[in-house]
């Protein structure tokens, strides 16, 4: 009787987990980007998750000591100056009745969430250690593309400002994770 030895583990040198990231990293900047051009059509609205710790994020230092690793805000009736750039977004808010200027690169958007037709990104972050981990089959860990339930608002202004930082919560609808198309 012959036995032939395991196959070892393809490694994915292409890296299509970030690809897929960044592809619907696109999709959050298409979104924004005509929200920029035409306002936001019908019941729509967005609530967008980031990490507050990374580099390039503008908010003030009040905002980041209140929230020290990551916030969502929500683009609904009571924002400003939406700008998309190719690498980030900028947007005026208001929390608790004071107007603030903040700068997000896609980069650092942990979540996009769509209430009015259910719709939500999750993305993993790629620098986080362990990201690139390899899971319990050997394979790298792919991008999670997963719909968020709708955050709970906290600290709304005392007109109840729908642009105020929440507190992201998983769950809700139906879950698209990209791990279902590997090869096992």
């Amino acid at each position: 009787m012959t036995t032939t030895p395991p196959t070892p583990p393809v490694q994915d040198f292409i890296r299509y987990d970030l690809l897929t990231q960044k592809a619907l990293r696109g999709v959050v900047h298409d979104v924004l980007a005509r929200v920029a051009r035409e306002g936001a059509p019908g019941d729509h609205h967005f609530y967008i998750s980031f990490r507050t710790t990374d580099p390039d994020v503008r908010l003030s230092q009040r905002l980041r000591a209140e929230y020290p690793a990551e916030m969502t805000i929500v683009l609904q009736h009571q924002f400003w100056d939406l700008t998309v750039r190719e690498d980030g977004f900028e947007v005026g808010l208001s929390f608790r009745n004071i107007p603030e200027k903040l700068s997000v690169p896609f980069a650092s958007v942990t979540g996009f969430f769509d209430p009015s037709v259910q719709f939500g990104l999750k993305f993993d972050n790629p620098d986080a250690p362990g990201a690139a981990d390899e899971d319990v089959d050997g394979e790298t860990s792919g991008a999670a593309v997963e719909p968020l339930r709708q955050p709970e608002p906290s600290g709304t202004d005392e007109q109840g400002a729908d642009a105020s930082p929440a507190a992201a919560s998983e769950g809700g609808a139906e879950v698209v994770s990209l791990d279902k198309f590997r090869k096992k």
